[in-house]
């Protein structure tokens, strides 16, 4: 075991997940980058569906970021179906989803306005930046019954770890 695992009896690092719990996790695909100040994040999943959309995103990320049951901060997983159009995400609504206390933000999208969001103290992991935004129609989903991300059946309230390796997500928090 190295030095650095051995300071905790359980590791949230993706690399020692997908190790230990490797028939339970979900891996996403390594198309992600980073784009916010945090690197390594975790927590309960809230998730969006939205092709092109970001008023659910919005929505969302205005309210409270703490999971109902746990009081943990919560991870928002946006499938926006690889869209690479216009961005899900902007530094106006990351700045908000800092504010009410969100742990992070997956959009298998695009964000724009990078060069704030890699100042802001939250994780935020997107396919990619453009400058043009969506247009806002009100329509997705929030926490839908069936939610897919990158061909992955993926359940809100699953719990989300990402670092630098990548992203696994659990049933269950570790």
């Amino acid at each position: 075991m190295n030095s650095l695992r051995a300071l905790s009896a359980i590791s949230t690092a993706t690399a020692d997940l997908m190790d230990d719990y490797a028939d339970s996790a979900i891996l996403l695909p390594p198309v992600f980058r980073h784009f916010g100040k945090r690197t390594a994040f975790h927590g309960p999943l809230a998730c969006v569906n939205c092709f092109e959309d970001n008023s659910k995103v919005k929505e969302l990320l205005e309210s409270p970021g703490y999971h109902p049951h746990t009081n943990e901060s919560q991870v928002l997983l946006v499938n926006g179906q690889g869209s690479l159009t216009c961005a899900l995400l902007g530094d106006m609504i990351a700045e908000k989803a800092v504010a009410q206390g969100w742990a992070g933000i997956i959009i298998d999208g695009c964000v724009r306005d990078a060069s704030i969001l890699e100042k802001l103290d939250i994780g935020i992991m997107a396919l990619a930046a453009t400058p043009r935004k969506s247009i806002r129609q009100n329509r997705g989903e929030i926490n839908p019954d069936t939610f897919y991300c990158r061909g992955q059946l993926i359940k809100p309230g699953y719990y989300c770890y990402a670092d630098l390796d990548g992203i696994v997500i659990l049933p269950e928090a570790v």
